[in-house]
């Protein structure tokens, strides 16, 4: 570096930490040589002595030194658009929406969100490849199950991912869901509420109904409306979760006796049941809708095209999307 910089904290920066600061935006200083430059004034903070674990806050100027190492390179690190390529151009065929602060995803069936046993693929190592100039990766700020599809909302950075996280804890947001379940629930419409307790499986994480008061449990409510059946056989159902707990809507639905079609976990048909011809033996449920706060204020409103299996379904059921009652 030619001489002293003098740099501003960036919105998205609010309450870091100064040496990971550093570490974004010059991650060739090492964290002794940061400290050395830290206690002998060198780095300052609006003209002040700090320390490496000094909090920014956004318009705060930070005074750069000479160093003899260079800012974070802006072009690809080499190998990085070779390495990521596939994951980048898959990510792209998902986008529904994008802007500086908010990716909104259509996830297919089958693709796991984050990693575990046996997944070497999954969408929080995909969006590695769209790491930006000051080396952040897109923020996942909620999950889907690997084999529900649908709307996926990714913050592109650290301050988008505060708010849309905040958005969903509060439950400021709206989630809707379509399904196909066996038979059709005696209701219209109706809630359910429910104690709901993770138990571990030989298959995995499982949930049971449980008992107000029960160690571990919590409150789990949820919301259906039927939108078309088939005969006495199969129903489309919206579904609201108005709480967000692990395969919530999936136990719901076994639990009020009209289990999801192809759920691997819940499903538990007679004996002498047999999946419909022409139907897919995947798990029928879709992420269809979400409205959300948008980080820069507003609200977002986005939509996913069903998964191909389930259209597939859909047109072998003859179910008219317009009944859906949706603003497309």
């Amino acid at each position: 570096m030619a001489g002293i910089e003098h740099k501003q904290v960036e919105a998205d920066e609010t309450g870091m930490r100064l040496d990971r600061w550093f570490k974004i935006h010059y991650p060739g200083l090492g964290f002794g040589a940061l400290q050395k430059l830290l206690r002998s004034g060198q780095i300052r903070v609006d003209g002040g002595r700090v320390k490496s674990d000094t909090r920014v806050e956004p318009g705060q100027t930070i005074r750069i030194p000479p160093m003899e190492v260079d800012a974070k390179r802006t072009g690809p690190i080499a190998g990085r658009e070779l390495k990521h390529s596939g994951d980048a151009e898959l990510l792209s065929r998902m986008v529904l929406h994008e802007d500086a602060k908010v990716i909104v995803l259509n996830k297919p069936a089958g693709l796991a969100v984050q990693g575990g046993s046996g997944v070497t693929r999954h969408i929080d190592k995909m969006l590695e490849a769209w790491t930006n100039q000051r080396g952040e990766k897109p923020r996942l700020v909620h999950r889907l199950d690997r084999e529900t599809s649908g709307v996926l909302v990714v913050a592109r950075t650290r301050g988008a991912a505060q708010k849309l996280t905040a958005a969903f804890r509060e439950r400021d947001t709206k989630k809707l869901y379509w399904s196909l379940v066996k038979g059709v629930p005696r209701k219209r419409e109706d809630k359910i509420s429910t104690w709901l307790v993770k138990e571990q499986t030989p298959d995995g994480d499982r949930m049971r109904i449980a008992k107000h008061g029960e160690d571990g449990a919590d409150h789990a409510v949820s919301y259906y409306r039927i939108i078309e059946q088939a005969g006495q056989n199969f129903a489309w159902l919206e579904m609201e979760p108005y709480t967000g707990r692990t395969h919530q809507l999936r136990v719901h639905a076994a639990h009020i006796g009209h289990p999801i079609l192809g759920d691997p976990k819940y499903f538990d048909a007679d004996i002498n049941w047999n999946f419909p011809g022409g139907v897919q033996n995947r798990l029928h449920l879709h992420a269809r809708h979400i409205d959300i706060p948008h980080p820069d204020g507003g609200r977002l409103s986005i939509t996913a095209p069903l998964s191909p299996h389930m259209v597939q379904t859909w047109n072998l059921f003859g179910f008219d999307m317009t009944n859906a009652g949706e603003d497309e």
